[in-house]
């Protein structure tokens, strides 16, 4: 559930003292962070061209990763001209260091810090992983054959195929019967059960609950809308505004929706971790 904007109107002019060896984007982030912190965990340096301090912090990394042994990778990310990328971290200031490994965030920090400081912390990340990474003292796990296909999934995946929602669900269900610990079935329950809620949803759906903001079932309506269409910030957002105006009961029934979507997600996706840290802030 991603999609691409126009970030044209983010860039800042170009600078000269800005670093740029392992400069990444928001087109090549999956490539050089998510998919390459497979192999060794990637340190993710939010900077801006207005702060020299986060410049140096960048320059500083660029130097400890030429110097090291490839056991980690570095990714310079200018947060202004990479919004999408800086919201998904839930960054609150720059600069912002975060490590990123199986895809996960793993260890973070803000601030400028002092070289025996970063030192310290990028061992202690190195360490973390070490042996679970096939670029850090680990080796590729043997290939193995590959086990046959789940009868039980295969024919909820048919349904699913043939528009079948409600055999799609049952077939599940069943699976969930028999085993109520599996937790392909239940993430993929999940799934086909907000296909199905979001098939039934009206078309003015975000409309209806933007003049209505404290209409709670025009707000999961409109939240479910935007999931749908691939926005999942805006439907976070959404409710965790109505969470802000809301209490008792109310608040309540919200949070558990909100939650709902959230495991529509891997637990580790950047804009579930940011959205996280945001429904944290609206309760507490």
């Amino acid at each position: 559930m991603s999609g691409a904007v126009d970030l044209s109107a983010l860039k800042q002019p170009a600078a000269t003292d800005v670093p740029s060896g392992h400069a990444v984007t928001e087109a090549d982030f999956e490539t050089k962070v998510l998919r390459r912190s497979l192999q060794v965990p990637v340190v993710v340096v939010l900077y801006s061209q207005r702060s020299p301090g986060s410049v140096e912090l960048v320059k500083l990394f660029e130097r400890l990763v030429a110097e090291g042994d490839d056991s980690w990778d570095l990714a310079a990310v200018e947060a202004e001209a990479n919004m999408r990328i800086a919201q998904a971290f839930g960054v609150q200031g720059i600069p912002t260091v975060i490590a990123v490994a199986a895809g996960q965030p793993l260890a973070d920090f803000q601030g400028a810090q002092p070289e025996p400081q970063v030192k310290q912390w990028l061992a202690a990340v190195i360490e973390a992983v070490r042996g679970r990474l096939p670029g850090v003292d680990g080796e590729a796990p043997p290939e193995q054959e590959e086990a046959p296909e789940d009868p039980r999934f295969v024919a909820a995946e048919e349904a699913l195929e043939r528009g079948d929602i409600a055999g799609a669900e049952a077939a599940y269900e069943k699976i969930l019967a028999e085993e109520p610990g599996n937790v392909d079935a239940t993430a993929a329950l999940r799934q086909v059960r907000f296909f199905d809620r979001a098939q039934g949803l009206p078309d003015d759906a975000i409309a209806r609950s933007d003049a209505a903001p404290t209409d709670i079932d025009a707000a999961f309506a409109a939240a479910d809308m935007e999931l749908f269409n691939q926005l999942p910030e805006e439907a976070f957002d959404r409710l965790i505004a109505l969470i802000k105006r809301s209490a008792g009961d109310d608040r309540n029934r919200v949070r558990t929706r909100l939650v709902e979507l959230f495991e529509l997600f891997d637990t580790g996706e950047p804009v579930v971790v940011a959205a996280r840290r945001r429904l944290a802030s609206a309760l507490y």
